[in-house]
C-alpha cells in the first residue's frame, strides 16, 4: 500500500494538535523529575548521616505513639511540625557542610564557626523537639488510659494515614540502605507498589462490616496489581522489586491494623 501524502496545511494542523499534549508531557515529566531529586536528597542524607538516621526512627516511632496515646490533632500537629524541624535542619546542615567543604578545601577559621553554627541550629531544634515531645507525652505515659486506644478503633481514617505514612518511610529507609535505582524510579523495593498494596489491606480493614466487603476488598486488589503491571511493564522495576514493594506494603499495613482495632 501507498504511503499516504500529507498536504504541508494537514502536517501543520496535526503539529498544532499534538503540541498541547507534547508540552504537557514534558511538563509532566518535569515534575517527576524535581520529585526524583527531591526524594534524591532525602535519600543521600539518610545514607550517609548517622543523626540523620536516628531523627529518622524517631520519626518513624512517633506516629503510632500519638495514636495509641490518643494525642489530639493539634498537639499531633506540633510534634510532627517539630519533627519535620529537625530533619530539615539536619539536611541544612549537611548541605551547608558540603558546600562549606567544597568551597574552602584549606582550614579556614570563618568555614569551621559556620559549620558549628550549622550543628547548633540542628541542637536547638532538637532541643526544642524534645520538650515539645515531654509537654505531649509525658502526661498521657504517667496517666496511661483505655481513651487513647478507643480513639485508634474508632478512627480508621487516622490509621490508615499513619499506616501509609509508615510505609513510605520504610521505602525510603530502604532504598538508602541498597542505594539503587531511584526514588522514583528503579530500585528496591518499588514505592508505588508497596503504597497501592497498602491502601488495598488498609480498604480491606475499614470496609470489613459493609456489605460489599469482598467486592471492594478486590476492586482495590485489581487496582494494585495494574499499578504493579504498569511499573514492570514500563521497566521501571523488575518483578521482584514490585513483589517486595507490593508484600512491605500489604504487611506493615495489616500490622498496624492488627495492633491498632
Amino acid at each position: 500500500m501507498p504511503p499516504v501524502l500529507r498536504s504541508r496545511e494537514e502536517t501543520n494542523q496535526a503539529a498544532r494538535r499534538a503540541a498541547p499534549f507534547s508540552a504537557a508531557r514534558r511538563e509532566a515529566s518535569g515534575l517527576v523529575n524535581s520529585f526524583n531529586y527531591a526524594f534524591e536528597g532525602i535519600i543521600y542524607v539518610v545514607r550517609t548521616q548517622r543523626n540523620m538516621r536516628v531523627h529518622f526512627l524517631v520519626a518513624l516511632g512517633v506516629l503510632p505513639l500519638g495514636v495509641v496515646l490518643g494525642v489530639s490533632r493539634i498537639e499531633m500537629l506540633a510534634v510532627l511540625l517539630s519533627v519535620a524541624f529537625v530533619l530539615l535542619m539536619e539536611m541544612a546542615n549537611t548541605a551547608l557542610e558540603m558546600t562549606i567543604d567544597v568551597a574552602t578545601p584549606a582550614f579556614d577559621p570563618r568555614a569551621r564557626a559556620a559549620k558549628d553554627i550549622a550543628a547548633g541550629m540542628v541542637l536547638v531544634s532538637a532541643v526544642t523537639a524534645l520538650f515539645v515531645g515531654y509537654l505531649v507525652f509525658a502526661p498521657r505515659l504517667r496517666h496511661p488510659t483505655q481513651r487513647g486506644i478507643d480513639t485508634v478503633r474508632n478512627s480508621p481514617v487516622h490509621i490508615t494515614v499513619i499506616a501509609i505514612a509508615i510505609v513510605i518511610l520504610l521505602v525510603i529507609g530502604i532504598k538508602a540502605y541498597f542505594g539503587t535505582g531511584t526514588p522514583m524510579r528503579g530500585g528496591l523495593p518499588s514505592g508505588h507498589a508497596a503504597v497501592a498494596f497498602g491502601g488495598w489491606a488498609a480498604i480491606t480493614f475499614v470496609t470489613h462490616s459493609y456489605g460489599n466487603q469482598v467486592l471492594v476488598s478486590t476492586l482495590a486488589f485489581v487496582m494494585a496489581l495494574l499499578v504493579a503491571q504498569t511499573r514492570v511493564e514500563a521497566g521501571v522495576h523488575s518483578t521482584l522489586e514490585v513483589v517486595y514493594g507490593g508484600v512491605l506494603g500489604a504487611l506493615v499495613t495489616t500490622a498496624i491494623f492488627q495492633v491498632f482495632t
